[in-house]
């Protein structure tokens, strides 16, 4: 199972499915993150965390523990 945690920068991947329950996912699924969508990893702060990715033509910077929250292939 790899997460968007472990996506390396430059690289896109699709997502397969959000673990989680209640606000925390409603929140990423807010965001825009939801099951089929691409989401490219821009960048990561130098200290590792938030990484900032692209997802529906908008930038986002998304926690580390919010991205492990996030499967994708």
């Amino acid at each position: 199972m790899k997460t968007l945690r472990d996506v390396p920068i430059g690289e896109t991947a699709k997502v397969v499915k959000l673990r989680g329950t209640g606000a925390i996912k409603r929140r990423i699924m807010d965001m825009g993150i939801t099951r089929g969508v691409e989401i490219y990893v821009r960048k990561v702060a130098p200290l590792g965390d938030p990484i900032e990715i692209k997802v529906r033509g908008y930038e986002l910077s998304l926690r580390k523990a919010d991205a492990e929250l996030v499967e994708v292939e």
